[in-house]
């Protein structure tokens, strides 16, 4: 919402994951802090919530707040075991779907594939020897 323009900072927003980092539900959390820690190498709550905060004012000060795709594109993103272990729980619904990354970040997504690839043969037919042209002066 911040690139938006709906909030200035994530902290205005009330539905998204920057609030519960800093002030963690006691109940029906939905933030995965122990995997946060393990990603952000950090060794407790509150140097999750400093590393945390740190990354994203990093990422305020940038210009443009342009989008990454990981976020809205992919069905979940983390560490390979936490993705591999998500695509394994979907069963037949992650049939196609491809566990991708490096370096300590993977995402389970579908694999991006050419429009070309599948509206040639539909599209083969179509020329200017296909055209009727209305008359329109009747």
């Amino acid at each position: 919402m911040v690139r938006a323009g709906v909030v200035a900072h994530p902290a205005e927003w009330s539905f998204c994951g920057y609030r519960e980092i800093q002030n963690p539900r006691q109940r029906y959390s939905i933030i995965d802090h122990e995997g946060l820690m393990e990603i952000f190498d950090t060794r407790g709550m509150d140097e999750l919530r400093k590393t945390y905060r740190g990354f994203v004012e990093e990422a305020l000060q940038k210009q443009g707040h342009e989008r990454d795709g990981r976020w809205s594109e992919s069905i979940a993103v983390g560490t390979e075991a936490f993705v591999r272990d998500t695509k394994e729980r979907l069963g037949i619904k992650a049939v196609g779907r491809e566990v991708m990354g490096d370096n300590g970040s993977y995402e389970l997504r579908e694999p991006q594939v050419s429009y070309q690839a599948n509206f040639d043969p539909e599209n083969g037919d179509l020329s200017q020897e296909n055209a009727f042209y209305w008359d329109e002066s009747t």
